[in-house]
């Protein structure tokens, strides 16, 4: 079995479809299916049955489905042990959501190297679908997360929240929210959670004429455009004392939940449990 195969297997999974999974692998269809002939012929059972509606799993192909995303992941973290670390003792990949890692990168790459010394850290910044498949495809050892997106084989835990605050320019007479109109307001769409509960607390303000799913892109406007809207409370905090906004009044705060996402498989050990404890106690720490 070789990774190509296995790869291509999962997206045909995904998609039902060869045509589909062909252009997604940037391959032919006779490449996609030779790979899952060639699989098949390895494991000597039929894996997918073709249809005029593209393909569908037989039982054997159910049966090896999730020993195939954990061929996938060990093969993933194979390559990264063999590539090594430049002497360290080993390396942490370590997913954080978009306005965690915006603000102060520094706080989390501090955290981690005083609980792991010897370790190489690598960090990446987006989105949580992307973070959730790259967890569950073994290119990141853990994530924070805004939103899960449900899988078999990842395992998710609530590590606390952050807090926003609405803010805006001052001298734009937006000091006190019954100011705020949605045609000079910006929404922080962050995540469906978030925009439950603000739309919940703040139904006038549900559907404004701006909107951003990124904490820094909304800040942007807001300094720019002259405009009301919400951000992260440490943020919010440092452009209040720096006189570049001021608090509108009356506005409730909102949170988001923060998550952590691990593969399955790691999540009873020690290294990780301790790593998803400094990460919790580092969201709660002041900035």
């Amino acid at each position: 079995m070789q990774p190509d195969q296995i790869d291509t297997f999962l997206d045909l999974c995904e998609t039902r479809s060869f045509h589909r999974s062909a252009e997604r692998l940037g391959v032919t269809q006779s490449t996609v299916s030779g790979r899952v002939a060639a699989l098949e012929r390895a494991l000597g059972v039929t894996l997918l049955r073709r249809s005029r509606a593209g393909c569908e799993l037989t039982t054997e192909g159910l049966r090896f489905e999730p020993h195939a995303r954990a061929l996938r992941h060990a093969m993933v973290e194979a390559r990264a042990a063999a590539r090594g670390a430049g002497g360290r003792a080993m390396t942490i990949r370590l997913g954080l959501q978009n306005d965690l890692a915006a603000e102060d990168p520094a706080r989390w790459v501090a955290r981690v190297q005083a609980l792991l010394p010897e370790a190489a850290l690598y960090i990446e910044a987006d989105y949580s679908a992307q973070m959730c498949r790259d967890v569950l495809g073994g290119a990141l050892d853990l994530a924070l997360i805004f939103t899960p997106h449900p899988s078999p084989d990842i395992h998710f835990e609530s590590l606390g929240e952050l807090t926003y605050r609405m803010i805006a320019p001052p001298g734009q007479g937006l000091e006190a929210l019954a100011a705020v109109t949605p045609e000079r307001y910006v929404l922080a769409n962050l995540s469906p959670a978030f925009s439950r509960t603000h739309d919940a607390l703040l139904p006038g303000l549900a559907f404004p004429v701006l909107a951003a799913g990124q904490g820094a892109t909304v800040r942007g406007m807001i300094l720019s455009l002259g405009v009301a809207g919400y951000q992260e409370e440490r943020a919010a905090e440092r452009l209040i004392a720096e006189g570049h906004a001021v608090a509108v009044e009356g506005a409730p705060r909102l949170t988001q939940p923060i998550f952590a996402a691990i593969h399955y498989r790691n999540r009873h050990r020690p290294v990780w449990r301790k790593l998803m404890a400094a990460m919790r106690l580092n969201l709660g720490s002041p900035g």
